[in-house]
Formats: C-alpha cells, sequence, structure tokens
C-alpha cells in the first residue's frame, strides 16, 4: 500500500510518500524544481528489491519552506529515516537530490550505499571545462549564466487563472515529448502549484530558487569523494538535453571533468550510455536494476 504523510522535521513539515514492502528501505530524492512525483516511475521499478520512500525536498511539492543549505536538507532526511524507522537506508538522489546522497554518504560511513544519478554543480569558471579554450570557455560560461538568470528570474511567477488550462496542456505535450508517463507528469507540475488568497504560484519560489543557485555554484564534489567510506554509485550522463545543445561543446567539456573527477576518487561511476540528465525519465527499468545490483553488491 503507497501512503503518503507529512514528518515533523523540526523546523518545518517534509512531504514522504511510502511505496510499502519489508525489504531494505531505500530513499528516492529529486532535482532541483521538481518534486517526489518525478521519482514515482523509478520508485515502482525499485519497488521488487526495496521499500521505496520518495520525499519532497524543502521548499518544493507539499513540504514547508525554510532557508535552504546542505545541513538543513540533511537534517530533514535524517528526520525522515528516524521517524518513518529506516533502519540504515540506502540514499539515491537525481540531479540537486543526488548532491544531496553525496553529501549524506560522506556523513554516513555506516549506510549501505548512496547513488548519485547526475547530480553535479554546474560549472563556472574555465578549469572546470578541460579541453576548451580559456577565452571560448569564459565566454560560453557568461552566455550560459545569462540563461540562468532569466529562468531564475521567473521563478516562483504568479500565474493567471486564464492561462493555467494551457499551462497544463504544455506540460502535457512536454511529456509526450519526453516519452514520460503523463499522469505521473502532470501529478508533479500540479505538486508544485501554490494556491493562496486567490492566485496561483509555482514552487520553488524565488528565494528558494536563488539559494540552491548558490549552494550547488559553490559546492566542489571532488572533497566529498574523497571522504566518502560506504559504497557510492554516480552514474554520468552522455548527451544533452535540447536546452543544453546550444552549448553543446561545452557541456561536453564539463562531462569530462565530472568523469576526471568521479575517475580520481574511491567511488565507482558509469557513464550511462544514450541517457541526458532526465535519466531518470528515459531509462527507469535499467537504473533500476543498475541501482539494485549494486547496493545488492
Amino acid at each position: 500500500m503507497i501512503n503518503d504523510r507529512l514528518i515533523d522535521a523540526g523546523e518545518l513539515p517534509i512531504a514522504v510518500r511510502d511505496f510499502g514492502g519489508d525489504a531494505a528501505p531505500l530513499v528516492l530524492l529529486h532535482g532541483a524544481g521538481g518534486n517526489l512525483a518525478a521519482m514515482t516511475t523509478l520508485a515502482r521499478a525499485l519497488r521488487g528489491r526495496h521499500r521505496v520512500i520518495t520525499v519532497d525536498l524543502r521548499g518544493h511539492g507539499r513540504s514547508g519552506d525554510g532557508t535552504w543549505s546542505w545541513d538543513a536538507a540533511l537534517a530533514d532526511l535524517a528526520a525522515v529515516v528516524v521517524q518513518m524507522e529506516l533502519k540504515s537506508p540506502a540514499v539515491v538522489g537525481h540531479s540537486l537530490g543526488g548532491m544531496v546522497a553525496a553529501l549524506w554518504g560522506q556523513r554516513h560511513p555506516e549506510s549501505p550505499g548512496v547513488v548519485n544519478l547526475d547530480g553535479n554543480p554546474p560549472p563556472t569558471s574555465p578549469a572546470q571545462l578541460p579541453g576548451m579554450d580559456p577565452g571560448k570557455a569564459a565566454a560560453e560560461l557568461a552566455r550560459l549564466h545569462e540563461v540562468f538568470d532569466r529562468m531564475h528570474a521567473g521563478m516562483g511567477r504568479t500565474i493567471p487563472a486564464d492561462q493555467l488550462p494551457d499551462l497544463v496542456e504544455r506540460e502535457r505535450m512536454a511529456a509526450r515529448d519526453m516519452g514520460a508517463n503523463e499522469k505521473v507528469w502532470i501529478e508533479g507540475f500540479r505538486r508544485n502549484l501554490v494556491h493562496k488568497d486567490g492566485e496561483t504560484s509555482i514552487r520553488p519560489g524565488a528565494g528558494t530558487a536563488a539559494e540552491l543557485r548558490t549552494l550547488m555554484n559553490e559546492l566542489d564534489l571532488g572533497p566529498v569523494y574523497a571522504a566518502t567510506r560506504c559504497p557510492e554509485l554516480v552514474v554520468l550522463s552522455t548527451r544533452d538535453l535540447p536546452a543544453q545543445e546550444p552549448f553543446a561543446e561545452l557541456y561536453a567539456a564539463h562531462r569530462r571533468f565530472v568523469v576526471e573527477q568521479a575517475a580520481a576518487s574511491v567511488v565507482r561511476y558509469l557513464q550511462l550510455e544514450d541517457a541526458s540528465h532526465a535519466m531518470v525519465i528515459e531509462q527507469p527499468e535499467l537504473l533500476a536494476r543498475l541501482i539494485g545490483d549494486f547496493l545488492e553488491g
């Protein structure tokens, strides 16, 4: 039986979905701008081998709002583990959730394992773009950051009521284009809507988005991987999303950087063939097998 509940994390409530079962527990964490619904298809694929719990990270979905920091996110996760009586769970995260999973592994050597699904801080300097001319790298980074600036300027915006049906239809079309489960995709979209005082807005809000951007820009996973003593698997993408294609050379260089970073550490890593950053949508069954096999190792 699938069960939704709110966990009292002290500062704020954290929403979780328990897929049930008596197998070894596994917690799934979504990426920035998503929520637990984004992990539904992967959770279903993992249910045969694990008791799966998906989580709305703070500022997303049905969880509460609060200042974002890595320590705060890890404390939220610890509250989920304690209150749901999960004995030594594995932690698997995608994108932002993958970074949280990596940090959890660093701090919990007793963990049976953590898996980071393409959770890499974005490039912020030419040094993170090996093989590119430094001048061109700096120019491309500036152009990319302008795109991010425009994206973040629209975070948390109010949606006029007459525009919401069209927006939902565009989300349906996006699900079809990605080959995603349309019902799950729309649940994820609706789960991040906030209805208050007759107005509708989308989570995360502008403040949370700005905090996340700063945190991810400043995070260096190299020392995190070096200090990790529990088993860790890093799954990396091998191709661009459509939105990344105008920056193809930059993202190819950054993929080289994250591979070099993982290869220099003690973690296991895998470059997933024909997978973009949306690998959780593209190849959930394959990821479930990889995760299950790794944790049973």
